[in-house]
């Protein structure tokens, strides 16, 4: 199986008009749940451990569910 992105031309992104690499800044397939390696395994592994801490400070703000069950 294979893909490829509707921008890439010849390793040119046409949507940017620069360079490809994907997962850069403004890359279309950056958001659509796709994971780029930087291809240096401690960068990769900081970025996910960057990204669980600001998922787990916005889980422990407030659970409005529990608030609201409470009270």
């Amino acid at each position: 199986m294979g893909w490829s992105c509707q921008h890439d031309y010849k390793g040119y992104c046409k949507l940017l008009s620069k360079e490809c690499l994907p997962g850069m800044k403004g890359c279309t397939l950056k958001g659509s749940g796709y994971t780029f390696s930087t291809g240096n395994y401690e960068d990769d592994k900081k970025a996910v451990d960057k990204a669980n801490d600001k998922v787990s400070s916005i889980k422990e703000e407030i659970d409005f569910i529990t608030l609201a069950k409470n009270n």
